[in-house]
């Protein structure tokens, strides 16, 4: 599952993209992580949300409540299930994108293994999202199985939404939606670095 991705384009780029205003004060750094802000296309509007549903968790040794946990993807044989079936009946949004990671390699040694779509600087992806008590507006991605390209890294990827199919995902049906829920068949860039994974770690993915 994704755990980080990169969003380095402007915001006012991304505004001219998806056609909407920008919120003002849609902050997020380039690399976003499970927690953190990140920016999202919903509605008339760009803005940034959390990224993460809150899961509430109790400690099985005490029994007393734990900080919730972001849960940051769902997938889409899930969205039907109680956690996730009012947001994607709902609350479907668009996640501008320009590269997701996986960890490649060794356990203690995992590197970062970029994908992202070689003639699109900028891409959407399938998101759900709602209001939380605990952090305000929160929005997850919608994973599909993995396309054969990265079948030897991991076995799910995000919905890569094609343009002429975003209105579809935001404003259809939630049936007509779940249509678009599908293993990407196009290429893919793939972009293996030395970069350690353990600093997605860090900041906490």
């Amino acid at each position: 599952m994704c755990n980080l991705y990169r969003m380095s384009a402007a915001v006012d780029e991304i505004a001219h993209l998806f056609e909407r205003h920008a919120a003002a004060g849609a902050n997020f750094g380039s690399e976003v992580y499970p927690g953190y802000p990140g920016l999202v296309v919903e509605g008339d509007s760009i803005r940034t949300m959390s990224w993460g549903f809150p899961l509430s968790l109790k400690s099985k040794r005490t029994g007393k409540p734990l900080k919730p946990k972001p849960v940051n993807n769902t997938r889409e044989d899930k969205l039907h299930t109680a956690f996730w079936r009012d947001s994607f009946a709902k609350r479907r949004c668009l996640i501008p994108v320009t590269a997701w990671a996986e960890a490649e390699g060794e356990k203690g040694k995992m590197t970062r293994t970029w994908y992202s779509l070689p003639d699109q600087p900028v891409f959407a992806v399938a998101g759900i999202w709602r209001q939380s008590e605990e952090w305000g507006e929160v929005y997850s991605m919608v994973m599909v199985d993995g396309c054969e390209q990265m079948a030897d890294v991991h076995d799910r990827m995000p919905t890569i939404l094609r343009p002429e199919d975003w209105i579809q995902w935001t404003d259809g049906t939630p049936e007509e939606a779940f249509e678009l829920c599908q293993v990407w068949d196009a290429e893919l860039k793939v972009d293996r670095t030395p970069e350690p994974w353990f600093k997605a770690r860090k900041s906490g993915a």
